[in-house]
């Protein structure tokens, strides 16, 4: 599958410098071609994901709050890693990787996905798995 951008080689990807000045401050978050921007709330001891995409991948940026991210390949059989994800951190989700979010406060973050997410091409895209008990 050709890649439309270089993805980041790790889950926590580092953020550019922020430009700032006397009006305020401006921070690149991803600089890539896109077709979904979402915010999405999360209760304290809920779960999202336990899935992966076949060919979608997203960037998420945690506005408020915390998040347990598991991840492994899919088909890997080992217990997936687990990245503890604080407010101001960005990470990505490449496709083929099985992921879940553990939210350990009431969090908002800013989901980028290279796919719409309309209910069909989301659900075309998405294979549901157990990563992590919900």
């Amino acid at each position: 599958m050709k890649q439309d951008h270089p993805w980041p080689k790790t889950v926590l990807v580092p953020l550019e410098k922020p430009h700032k000045d006397r009006r305020g401050m401006i921070l690149p978050i991803a600089d890539v071609v896109m077709r979904s921007a979402l915010i999405i709330t999360s209760k304290k001891g809920t779960v999202r994901a336990n899935h992966y995409h076949k060919k979608d991948w997203h960037y998420c940026y945690v506005l408020e709050g915390e998040i347990d991210y598991y991840h492994r390949p899919v088909g890997d059989k080992k217990k997936p890693r687990k990245v503890t994800v604080k407010k101001g951190r960005l990470f990505f989700t490449p496709p083929m990787v099985e992921h879940a979010m553990v939210f350990t406060r009431d969090t908002t973050f800013l989901c980028l996905s290279r796919q719409p997410r309309d209910p069909d091409s989301y659900e075309k895209d998405l294979i549901r798995v157990a990563l992590v008990p919900s």
